[in-house]
Formats: C-alpha cells, structure tokens, sequence
C-alpha cells in the first residue's frame, strides 16, 4: 500500500515498494537468531481475541494492545492474561519528520490507545518498534511449564552431583569437539541448565562425583522452584562428540550428541544461592535416531560480499534441539540440544553426512533443526579494554525432516547497499547527525516478508549490547530513526534482516508468530559509525 506523503517523510520510504533477531536475545537471540533468550523484562506477553471485558474497540480511532502468556505443558496450553499496567509500552504516530506520541489507557485484558488515526503508526514496546496499521496488537509470549511455576532470581545454583555410568569423558579437542557436556533440562518448568564443575573428569572417566559443581540457568528467568507435589522431573544428558568423516577442507567432521541421560524422579528444591541442588543418577544410553544431509555450505558463503563487502567468513553450524509437546505451535521453549556441530571458521564447499542425534525425550516431542552460517568484520573495534566483531548471519531453521528432505540451502540473501542518510555503510566514519536515515536494496534472492533494522550501541563493559530494533513491512527500504536514541559520542552500527518467515508477523504478533516454521532470515550489517 502506498504511504501518506507524512509516513514517507518519517520513513523515508515513499518509492517503488521493495524489501526484513533472537536473540535471542542482541539474543537474545528468539529462534531466528540462534539460541535465543527472551530476558523478563522483555517477555511482552497473547494472541487472540480481545478480552470480553476490555470493551468494544473503535476501528477508526482506537488501538488494543494486549498481553497473554501462554504456558504450554503436558496438561495442554494455559492462557493467563497479563497486566500491562506501568509496561513501556507506547504510540508514535508520523506527523512530518517526527511524531505524536500517545499512551495506553489499562483495561481489562490489555491496554487501549484512544486517537490513533487510521493509517501506519510504530508501537513501541522497550527498545523495539512495529511500524503497523493493526488495531489489535499482540505482544504475547509461549512459556514452557506449568503456570504456577515459581522462578528464584538467580543465574547460578550451587550443586551437588554424584553421576555414574557415563561414556568415557572426552576434554577439549576442538570447535566441533569441545569436550563433554552434561545439561540438566525440563518442561515440567521453564528450565535449560548447564553443569559446570570444580574440577575437571580425567579423559577416559565414567562417573563425576562433585559437591562444589554448580548449575547455570540460561532461560532467562531464573532458578525454577522445584515441587515434588507437583511432579516436577530433570533430565541430566551427557552430550560427547561423535566422528562422521571428512571436511570438504580435509579436516574431521564431528558433532555434539546426546549419548546417555537419565530422567530424575521427582524431587522438591528452591534455589537460593547457596543450597546444593542435588543430582545424583546412574544414566544410560538414549536411543540414536540416523539421518542424512547435504549441506550446501557454498550457497550460503556465495553471499559473503552481500553481508558485509569487507567482512570474514566466520563460524558454520548446525544443530538438531528437541520440541516439547509438539509441533502444533512452532519452535517453543528451548531445552538445550540433541545435537549441536560447529565447524571450522571459514569452512566452504558441501557436507554431505549421514549422522545421528540422541533423544531421552518422550516420542511426541518433535525435532527442529538450524543451519546457520556466520560472518563478522575481519578487524576487531576497541571500545575501551572491550573488542568488538560486528556480524550477521543467514539462518535456516525448520523441522528436521523437512530441512533435510533436501540440500539446506537459504531461500533469501541479505538485503543490499546499506546506507547511512545516503553514504556507503560498509565505510566507517562520524555521521552527521543522531537521528539518520537507514536505508537498503532489497536482496537479490528471494522475497522478504518483513525487515528488521538493529542498531547496536558497542559498549566498554562486558554487559549486553544495548540494542533498538524496527520491524517494518518488506515494501519498504529505508527508516529514519526517531530523536533522541543515540548518544552523542556513542559507536554503533546497523543490521539489516530481510525475513522471509512465511508465518512471521512482526507487524501483528511479533512473539507468537516468531515461533511459527520455517524461519529463514539473512543479514547485512554496516562498519561501525561514531555519533556526534
């Protein structure tokens, strides 16, 4: 749809329409960008109609936002609304080259924004901005676990672990065979851990016995309450590495897998900090399910000047992660992986395998699968004593028997001719202003459905990069970034994501949509750019 002549200057994008993490969380990666992370404070909670008692919605004037959490167990999927009360959630809505903002009125169910114009407007929620004309916006999320689960607010538990009949205990040998890793998983609550230890198994060892080990919770929200009461269970998985040939560059091919686990009873616990959580089992073999597949890793580095013109080819890989309950409702919840293959930076040409991947979960779990391949600038940037790597990548993720069916290959490349208010991107320098225009050509494979525009702010601290993302519809080549977002003095630079998600709508229900399959995503990402 053609834009108003107001939207055009906001966005700068009145031409011919063209062509759009996770994170992971940056990844925070969600699914699309690798193993993602969604922190609390950015879980924007539900899909659906509105709340029965929010009251009517006028079509031409007003807007509701809402918020549900869906929790998905083996009793099924509990919705529970959330307040949106004191959310950073926010209206701008293109009047010339700024905007008029507007804030939310709490209802039951969500929050509504009176005197929103029909047309395009950006809801804002956090560091994220949707450019979209709908008049109910979803910001729900999926959780795996019961909804009365409790979550303590702590990163690490101590543990105390007493683990027998494991395969020989393998060290460091390379990117692809790291050594052994032992996780402890479930989706009885939210829970993915890894284990570390106060020392180190000898090579060849077949049990771990450590009362200074410690657990590492990677969910985002912390140490989850255990209940016996309630039946709540860990898996404790072993993964090892697994030979399977040759390198097109001559080098051993070798993968990750689960090989033993064990499935805990049930047990209570609360994670305080300083209480052991105590994992002690006997494990045994999981099943090993075969399959083949041609790796088209030449089809992915053909993009490389597309990336980034200067950039280096980085780290491929390849990973197989279990699904609980099901496909029904996309990729959701991330319990570690049944197989996880990093090969040699730089590595080219086809891997053409048969390998194998172990699975101690039920038989209705399904099996997702992600080829990804990654790129970054081939010389650092130094923000104080902190060295940065700006990067993208191009990412497949899909059922595994369907990404397998054929040779994994992406269906998009990364969009093209990134500019800042109209100089070449890939050039470092100070731009003019803080409030550029970001602009890009669509790419030469495939047909975006959406676009994401990351500016990421490279700091001298080890925290997370601070990072502002807009999602816009893929007819559009250019954003102008509001006022007052950047810092004067800051360093930063761009990432463009042309997604080509058939089921994503960012513009709609940007977290329940994220999960949906296939998600196939491509990136370009400019040098670094000093504000003034």
């Amino acid at each position: 749809m053609l834009l108003v002549p107001t939207c055009a200057a906001w966005l700068g994008c009145g031409e011919a329409p063209p062509y759009e993490e996770v994170n992971p969380p940056e990844f925070a990666l969600d699914p699309r960008e690798g193993t993602a992370v969604i922190t609390h404070e950015d879980v924007l909670p539900g899909c659906g109609e509105p709340d029965a008692g929010s009251g009517p919605v006028d079509a031409g004037t007003s807007v509701l936002v809402t918020a549900d959490t869906r929790f998905h167990s083996n009793a099924g999927v509990t919705v529970v609304p959330e307040d949106l009360t004191g959310r950073d959630v926010e209206i701008l809505i293109p009047n010339g080259i700024g905007f008029d903002r507007r804030t939310g009125t709490p209802v039951a169910g969500g929050l509504r924004f009176d005197n929103v114009p029909d047309g395009e407007y950006f809801l804002r929620s956090n560091r994220y901005y949707y450019l979209t004309r709908e008049r109910h916006f979803d910001l729900g999320v999926n959780r795996i676990g019961r909804p009365d689960a409790v979550y303590a607010p702590i990163g690490i538990s101590p543990a105390s672990v007493e683990l027998f009949d494991l395969e020989p205990w393998q060290q460091y040998a390379s990117v692809s065979a790291p050594g052994t890793s032992l996780q402890v998983i479930s989706a009885d609550v939210n829970m993915f851990g890894s284990l570390g230890y106060s020392m180190e198994p000898a090579a060849g060892d077949t049990s771990y016995v450590d009362p200074d080990a410690y657990a590492s919770f990677s969910t985002g929200y912390g140490g989850p309450v255990l209940d016996a009461s309630k039946g709540d269970r860990l898996y404790v998985n072993q993964l090892n590495a697994v030979q399977a040939g040759t390198l097109p560059s001559g080098g051993p091919l070798a993968y990750m897998t689960v090989r033993n686990s064990a499935h805990l009873p049930s047990f209570s616990f609360t994670p305080d900090g300083v209480t052991p959580m105590p994992l002690a089992a006997t494990l045994a073999p999981v099943p090993q399910t075969p399959f083949s597949l041609e790796w088209r890793l030449n089809e992915f580095t053909r993009w490389r000047s597309d990336v980034n013109p200067t950039g280096a080819l980085s780290y491929p890989s390849f990973s197989v992660v279990p699904v609980p309950f099901g496909y029904q409702h996309g990729w959701v919840g991330y319990q570690g992986e049944m197989l996880d293959m990093w090969l040699p930076r730089g590595e080219n040409g086809v891997i053409a395998a048969r390998l194998a991947y172990g699975n101690p979960y039920p038989s209705h779990w399904g099996a997702v699968g992600t080829a990804g391949y990654a790129f970054r600038s081939a010389t650092s940037v130094a923000v104080g004593s902190r060295n940065h790597y700006p990067s993208g990548s191009i990412r497949v993720t899909d059922r595994l028997d369907h990404l397998i069916a054929g040779p994994i290959q992406p269906p998009i490349s990364p969009p093209q001719g990134l500019r800042i208010d109209g100089v070449d991107a890939y050039v470092s320098r100070v731009v003019g202003t803080n409030r550029p225009v970001i602009s890009w050509q669509p790419p030469a494979l495939g047909t975006p459905r959406n676009y994401v525009v990351s500016v990421i702010q490279l700091i001298s601290s080890s925290a997370a990069l601070p990072t502002m993302r807009f999602y816009v519809p893929g007819d559009r080549t250019q954003v102008r970034l509001p006022p007052d977002l950047l810092l004067p003095g800051s360093i930063y630079y761009v990432r463009v994501t042309a997604d080509a998600s058939p089921e994503y709508a960012p513009l709609r229900a940007p977290f329940i949509t994220g999960e949906l399959l296939p998600l196939i995503s491509a990136d370009t990402f400019s040098a670094v750019f000093t504000t003034p």
